[in-house]
């Protein structure tokens, strides 16, 4: 049986991603705890980003859609998720970053079982 954290919301700015953000939403969505809810706010996007985003949102009530008329920078937008998010815990990943399928319950079984409040990870680089 799985433990049930309580609810992470996912913070996700998003601009002209639509060459990674596919990949970065399927990291998510394939984690192996469940209980998260995506939140990306585009900042006024020229390519077809939206309409990729729109794709999962079409069948994940998880994921929600945020946007933006004009551009306002990385920052404003995560503040944007920040304020709409449910969520016990805030966890950021950026358009083009990928989460192994463990991530997010490696992270709240430490924090959980060390009674800490704020954690991170190293990265790897890919290319």
């Amino acid at each position: 049986m799985k433990t049930d954290f309580g609810l992470v919301s996912i913070i996700m700015p998003s601009y002209n991603s639509s060459k990674y953000i596919a990949k970065t939403i399927d990291s998510i969505i394939n984690q192996s705890y469940t209980n998260w809810e995506l939140l990306i706010t585009d900042d006024c996007s020229t390519d077809n980003t939206c309409e990729i985003i729109k794709e999962y949102t079409a069948y994940n009530q998880r994921i929600k859609l945020f946007t933006f008329l004009e551009n306002k920078g990385a920052g404003v937008a995560r503040n944007k998720s920040i304020k709409e998010a449910k969520g016990r815990y805030i966890a950021f990943c950026d358009s083009d970053d990928r989460w192994k399928p463990e991530k997010l319950e490696v992270q709240l079984r430490f924090m959980t079982e060390n009674r800490v409040e704020i954690c991170y990870s190293s990265y790897l680089k890919c290319n």
